[in-house]
């Protein structure tokens, strides 16, 4: 079991792949990592390196992040970067990332502990109008907050360095409010929405949405395990107001 108390660095991590986790042999092209100093929470050692995948590139996802084959062909195999991607890093830290069930998909950190900054900001920022990472940054205005942030390193949007370097931010302004041993026990949870964004209630906030309808998310619909932990998350706070009253 990892105790967090030995923790003094967070690695926040990103990855642009060949497609997403449902698709077949999705790889990683580029890796991307940098540190947050638990103590301090300074934040150094950026890091990337492309990958080069064992088949072409689908152009769908080239338009996402704009990585092309000519851009990889010289490029190491992924097997080749794990080790470094890991390197400097102790057993007992942190990997951080946005939406970390994504990068868990394609390597599980060893066995660290892990925080989702998506999940983090859900609990903890929960009327921010959207908790993708470019829009907390700018919500959370980090580019006048943070006397550090730079605002060529968080360009282009969709590659890894860069969008690591938004979440590290994220991060500091996220240990600001919670513990890390907080981060990652909300991290081992699915997210908890806040509005429901289908249906005949769509709009409605989950926590004024009717008790029937949360029932049938949980018990009867086959809707993602986000929407199913919410609709289950506000009927027990209903259930705990109602013996409490």
């Amino acid at each position: 079991m990892v105790d967090l108390a030995e923790a003094s660095i967070a690695r926040v991590i990103d990855y642009e792949t060949t497609g997403i986790p449902e698709d077949d042999h999705a790889e990683v092209i580029e890796f991307g990592r940098i540190d947050v100093d638990l103590d301090t929470l300074d934040i150094r050692n950026p890091w990337s390196k492309l990958a080069k995948p064992s088949q072409a590139i689908p152009p769908v996802t080239m338009a996402v992040h704009h990585i092309t084959d000519d851009d990889v062909e010289s490029a190491p195999g992924s097997s080749q970067v794990w080790p470094e991607f890991w390197s400097d890093l102790g057993r007992g830290d942190i990997v951080v990332a946005h939406n970390a069930k994504f990068e868990q998909h394609f390597h599980d950190g060893d066995g660290r502990a892990w925080i989702c900054t998506y999940k983090g900001a859900r609990v903890v920022w929960p009327d921010a109008p959207s908790h993708g990472n470019q829009a907390l940054r700018y919500w959370l205005g980090i580019d006048k907050t943070h006397p550090d942030f730079e605002r060529e390193k968080a360009s282009p949007s969709h590659r890894a360095l860069p969008d690591a370097y938004v979440t590290a931010h994220i991060l500091v302004d996220l240990l600001k409010v919670k513990s890390v041993e907080e981060l990652v026990n909300i991290s081992k949870f699915p997210a908890l929405l806040r509005d429901l964004t289908f249906g005949k209630h769509r709009g409605v906030k989950y926590k004024d949405a009717p008790a029937d309808y949360l029932m049938w998310i949980r018990d009867k619909s086959d809707l993602d395990e986000d929407v199913k932990f919410t609709a289950k998350y506000w009927l027990k706070r209903r259930q705990n107001a109602d013996v409490e009253t």
